[in-house]
């Protein structure tokens, strides 16, 4: 197995596939919109919007961890772990945890004052890993959206 290196514009096919395994994962496998042409041009683009991770196994991309800066009003400068996939097959291999040092690694040379992801509330195996891995699981905290048809709902009630 290989350590974890920088994702290359060439590897969006199969982080694409990942997305999209998480999301069937997740329950919620119509929920993916980005394409193939985003990530491409979002993070390989002249402002890369995020960075991207990959771990291969026999020449397969079979994880990814894709971060990207944001800001706290009480820290600074925070990143944000928007995804940490790991493919079902390849679980319980170290991916996971290879992935997670490589961004861990990653913001300390960045200088962040915190990292911070979602997980969902019901899985007890990514709470049970990032919680043994020293991580703070905020259960008194609920994430707040507003999807696109919320967005438009809002603005036509102003």
């Amino acid at each position: 197995m290989n350590q974890p290196r920088l994702a290359k514009k060439e590897d969006m096919p199969r982080v694409l596939e990942l997305i999209k395994e998480l999301a069937v994962f997740e329950k919620e496998p119509g929920a993916v919109e980005v394409t193939l042409d985003m990530l491409e041009s979002d993070g390989f683009g002249s402002q890369p919007k995020f960075t991207c991770f990959v771990v291969e196994v026999d020449g397969k991309v079979e994880g990814m961890a894709l971060v990207y800066m944001r800001y706290s009003t009480w820290k600074g400068e925070v990143l944000h772990l928007e995804d940490l996939i790991v493919s079902q097959s390849q679980r319980g291999k170290n991916i996971g945890t290879q992935l997670l040092d490589e961004v861990v690694k990653y913001g300390k040379d960045l200088g962040v004052k915190r990292i911070s992801w979602e997980v969902l509330d019901w899985n007890e195996s990514a709470i049970k890993f990032y919680e043994k891995k020293g991580a703070n699981v905020m259960r008194d905290w609920d994430v707040v959206q507003l999807n696109e048809k919320g967005i438009e709902n809002y603005l036509n009630n102003l």
